[in-house]
């Protein structure tokens, strides 16, 4: 229900937004004119950075046959027979299309499998695999997979099974994600799927084809992140003082990110070529800054942590201010930053460990190597992890105190009378203790 003591606020017009977890409660126009005298520049410029650097689409390129850059089919396994491993061809390739896996020993039986390709110019085509009992993938009939095509082969060796087709099950994944994401958040939930495919459609559309068509990778992840982060936070949680807030604190956050990262990669002399991925890109698009591109995937990794940090301590400052507006700048600041702690530590193990466990299997040699620790940390792909890891975790941390501080001093500077919108009578118009501290 209205409250009558807010008919006459000019701002009045917003007062029945500040409820709850809704959406935050309106502040003066004077800081409404500051807030957008810094982002509107900010957003300007990268609009701008996205028409410069637009690359329209990927530059082709003839296919080399390697990895990830073989031309592929999907195929359907139609029949599969056991034989003897002993009578079978022992240069047969396995299943995995690894040429480097050492064929059976011979021994036991393996699976002659028949399968069918169903998609491309060979669509209805049939050929054998050969599957040793100690192959790590295994097949069943029916089953749907994926094939590489290679045209300058013999004509009995085009076609070998590569991988299993997974998008049945990606796709039920994804579904379920999206139910469970509506079912619980609601309109926020649809608002923030939306951002999501935004976000998708900006990493896949501008980033990759402008790093591709060799524009300079942090410039391009800078310009990119910028454009995420501004479509997804006002997005989600609307067009407000309190939301932009959260964007200048993802900002400066973002800034001190790039600044270590390009201190440490260069300091710790890491090239980004570390993996065949890497090699293969690097191989294919020689131009391209591996070095640079591993700092973009920092600032890009760290994107999506930093929102989660910058929203959350906004809205703690802002929730505690409208439940005691009495509370300055200082208070504010301190009950923001004590829950800002518990968030640190939290966001902090989470992200080490999520890197840790990406690094699983590369940890898991080191330790069959007994390596030191000092081995381990000094080695390229560890240590390019490690750089990823403590440079994105400190941008976290200091996006906590950033952002508090920034929303303490928005909300206390604030005179539209936040208590009254948020339910409280009498303590409407204690501005005046603001006011005197103001003067004072």
């Amino acid at each position: 229900m209205t409250s009558p003591q807010n008919d006459p606020d000019p701002q009045g017009h917003q007062h029945g937004h500040s409820h709850g977890h809704g959406p935050a409660a309106p502040v003066s126009k004077h800081l409404r004119k500051v807030i957008a005298a810094v982002l509107i520049p900010f957003a300007t410029a990268v609009v701008v950075g996205l028409v410069a650097l637009w690359p329209g689409g990927a530059p082709p390129h003839e296919r080399t046959g390697v990895g990830f850059d073989r031309q592929t089919q999907q195929a359907k396994v139609v029949k599969i027979d056991k034989v003897d491993c002993k009578e079978v061809n022992a240069a047969q390739i396995p299943t995995s299309g690894d040429t480097t896996t050492p064929p059976a020993s011979g021994a036991g039986l393996c699976e002659k499998a028949i399968v069918e390709v169903t998609t491309g110019h060979d669509k209805g085509r049939t050929f054998v695999e050969i599957v040793h009992p100690d192959a790590p993938r295994q097949l069943r009939e029916g089953q749907g997979v994926v094939v590489a095509y290679a045209p300058d082969a013999p004509h009995d060796l085009q076609y070998s099974v590569t991988d299993v087709n997974r998008k049945f099950p990606m796709t039920l994944l994804a579904g379920i994600f999206a139910l469970v994401v509506v079912a619980v958040g609601r309109m926020r939930g649809v608002m923030a799927l939306v951002a999501l495919a935004v976000s998708f459609a900006v990493l896949t559309l501008f980033i990759l084809p402008a790093v591709l068509q060799g524009s300079n990778p942090l410039l391009v992840a800078v310009v990119g992140a910028s454009a995420i982060m501004l479509i997804a936070l006002y997005m989600c949680h609307g067009l407000t003082a309190r939301t932009s807030v959260a964007v200048i604190g993802t900002l400066i956050s973002l800034l001190l990110i790039g600044l270590l990262g390009s201190l440490f990669i260069g300091w710790a002399g890491l090239t980004g070529n570390t993996d065949d991925s890497t090699g293969l890109i690097h191989g294919l698009y020689p131009h391209i800054d591996m070095s640079g591109l591993l700092l973009a995937g920092v600032i890009i990794g760290s994107l999506g942590v930093l929102d989660d940090v910058t929203v959350t301590q906004t809205s703690a400052v802002w929730e505690l201010h409208q439940a005691n507006p009495m509370m300055g700048a200082r208070g504010l600041y301190r009950a923001g930053i004590r829950i800002g702690r518990d968030h640190i530590a939290s966001v902090v193990n989470t992200l080490v460990l999520a890197y840790a466990g990406a690094a699983l299997p590369l940890l898991l040699l080191f330790s069959i190597a007994q390596s030191s620790v000092g081995t381990v940390a000094n080695s390229e792909l560890v240590a390019e992890e490690i750089v990823r890891t403590l440079v994105g975790s400190i941008g976290l941390v200091a996006s906590v105190p950033v952002t508090t501080v920034l929303a303490a001093l928005v909300v206390s500077a604030d005179r539209t009378g936040l208590g009254a919108e948020a339910g409280a009578p009498a303590p409407v118009r204690t501005g005046k203790g603001r006011r005197r501290r103001a003067r004072a």
